[in-house]
């Protein structure tokens, strides 16, 4: 029999799903309710809560970053399910894993309703054919609407389906934190079974021939201490077991004759040794050191590719440059030459299929893109703390040329907020060029702004609302279209202070620093020159020493013992200040902290700078 002959089978016995929704509403929190009512951790283990948060930063930062993929059995079938990042910024990483599944439970807050990234998840998740199930999650939240949520989501199925199968999926009710689950809310649920019941019945077994040639898609990779890099992805077709040969077939074409020597499937989570695994199943395989994301693992003697993944374009981009300031080495762990970070780049190359780098002006220089300002933020973050130090530069959108114009990418953003701080975002927005679309209020003294503005002008906003809304506000965006480039309100930054002695910051120094606008330091900071250490009360940079010791005379007045009092100086996370900065200012990054400065240092070459500008 031939291969095309080989008819495709299903497999009862398995479920590939994926857990799609907005940033917190509740994926992480249903995944756990799943493991422990699944019985797969001893009774006196303690798990804790988000177990699939495993990464520090998603701890933090309570948001998921990376996709990963956990497995529960119930009534003999197996159940794989992949949590997804519900942050648009992280599209990326949804958009590789999607594939491996046959289902989606899309899961919607019964409060919020579908939110933009829901709405870019599922038209991905609904183009590639998956069946959805609608879980409205939260039931118990006070002024909750599951009943409107429900005709909302069924409003954004009815836009998005692609065939008249998704558009009859099920409704189930849940309250993940108490792992509780309902087909109809006059009878509360006790258990999650309802869901399980639900999965079962409405997500296609996966299809495949176990008897075929090897063919696998590889939408993940991992490393082990132990056995190296893993490559993770769903066999499409075949049997694979170790010390099986296969050829990876990658965009370059197909390689050498290779091994593999470890084959892992998942079970709750753990990683466990498989003797085979077949069609349908999610894998993870060692011996192909050099795997990528988007390559096809393929049977030696029938090599067929699979088609490669496609991801979104970027729409930021910024430089990461070897950190030239006066501090540079002394608080990095790991070497931080242009060589190092041109292979820390190129790594997170390998599994961050959404970034992009290309070489910069200099040899010292990369142009890093990415999908948003966090994605890009996090990638900082990530290489900070592992002992990385280097100096990156305000992120800029990238633009197209269509038809002869410079096009620029649109998004919209949706901010939940309380009707008192309304007024404050309202003014927020205006003033960086969005266009207000819908307001709604809701009985809870709640409000839901819609606007469309530029990439450019959504910088650093994230930052800004939760400091207008006392961190209580929420806000997401997702990329709409592309228009042509417009004129937006000039920004409105105030000057700098910059430092103009290297040395310690002292108390009288920075009295000097306050007087002339807001400090960013406080005493005992190591400063330099062309740092900055504050924002100035004008227009217009000021250097300012503060260094400066009081001089010390035989002369004492009444009063000269008095105390100096100083403002508690503003602290500044990393995103804002990626959005603080000017074009001729960078962010110093290191292991033990973060810095702003002047790309010139030098007070005397930076005015002589501007003379030359100002001349030509």
């Amino acid at each position: 029999m031939s291969i095309t002959e080989l008819k495709p089978r299903r497999r009862a016995d398995l479920r590939n799903v994926a857990i799609i929704a907005h940033v917190d509403h509740g994926k992480t929190t249903l995944v756990d309710a799943l493991l422990k009512q699944s019985h797969v951790f001893a009774a006196h283990e303690q798990v804790g809560e988000l177990i699939m948060d495993s990464n520090v930063l998603e701890r933090e930062k309570g948001i998921t970053i990376l996709a990963k993929n956990t497995s529960i059995r119930y009534h003999g079938v197996k159940i794989n399910i992949i949590d997804t990042p519900g942050h648009a910024d992280f599209g990326g990483e949804v958009e590789r894993v999607l594939g491996m599944a046959e289902g989606c439970l899309l899961l919607v807050d019964a409060l919020e309703g579908p939110m933009p990234q829901t709405r870019v998840v599922l038209r991905q998740a609904l183009e590639l054919g998956l069946m959805p199930i609608i879980v409205v999650n939260k039931i118990d939240r006070v002024n909750a609407r599951p009943a409107e949520t429900v005709e909302a989501t069924h409003d954004l199925l009815l836009e998005l389906a692609r065939n008249a199968d998704q558009l009859s999926a099920p409704v189930i009710y849940t309250n993940a934190r108490t792992g509780t689950a309902t087909v109809d809310l006059r009878h509360p649920g006790t258990t999650l079974e309802p869901l399980l019941d639900a999965l079962l019945t409405y997500i296609p077994a996966p299809l495949g021939d176990s008897e075929g040639p090897l063919q696998l898609l590889v939408s993940n990779l991992d490393h082990d201490n132990h056995i190296g890099r893993l490559a993770i992805g769903r066999i499409t077709r075949g049997t694979v077991r170790p010390g099986q040969d296969v050829v990876r077939i990658s965009e370059a074409g197909t390689g050498l004759r290779q091994r593999i020597t470890t084959l892992l499937t998942v079970e709750a989570l753990q990683r466990r040794p498989a003797e085979s695994a077949s069609a349908g199943e999610i894998v993870y395989i060692a011996g192909l050191p050099d795997i990528a994301v988007g390559d096809t693992v393929a049977d030696a003697e029938h090599p067929e590719p699979l088609p490669r993944l496609e991801v979104s374009e970027p729409t930021l981009r910024m430089q990461f440059s070897v950190n030239q300031s006066p501090f540079a080495g002394r608080e990095a762990t790991t070497s931080s030459t242009s060589r190092q970070l041109r292979a820390r780049l190129e790594r997170e190359l390998q599994t961050n299929v959404a970034l992009k780098v290309a070489d910069g002006a200099t040899a010292d220089i990369f142009e890093v893109s990415g999908r948003g300002e966090l994605h890009l933020a996090i990638l900082i973050e990530t290489m900070r703390r592992e002992g990385y130090e280097f100096e990156v530069s305000r992120p800029a959108v990238i633009t197209r040329e269509i038809n002869g114009e410079r096009h620029e990418p649109v998004e919209e953003c949706v901010i939940d907020c309380s009707l008192d701080a309304v007024g404050a975002i309202t003014e927020a927005l205006g003033s960086r060029g969005a266009q207000l679309q819908t307001m709604r209020t809701d009985a809870g003294s709640g409000a839901r702004l819609t606007y469309l503005a530029p990439t450019r002008a959504l910088i650093g906003l994230r930052s800004l609302i939760l400091t207008l809304t006392r961190g209580t506000g929420v806000m997401s965006t997702r990329l709409v279209r592309w228009e042509r480039w417009r004129q937006l309100p000039p920004r409105t930054r105030n000057g700098v202070l910059t430092a103009s002695q290297t040395g310690m910051a002292v108390a009288y120094g920075l009295q000097g620093v306050q007087e002339r606008g807001q400090p960013f330091i406080g005493p005992g900071t190591q400063v330099y020159e062309g740092m900055i250490i504050g924002l100035n009360r004008r227009g217009g940079d000021i250097d300012v020493n503060a260094t400066k010791q009081k001089q010390k005379t035989n002369m004492r007045a009444s009063t000269e013992d008095a105390t100096v009092k100083l403002v508690p100086p503003r602290q500044m996370s990393l995103e804002e200040c990626l959005d603080f900065i000017e074009d001729d200012e960078l962010v110093e990054v290191t292991p033990k902290g973060i810095r702003m400065r002047k790309r010139v240092l030098s007070a005397g070459d930076r005015i002589k700078l501007r003379k030359r500008e100002l001349a030509s």
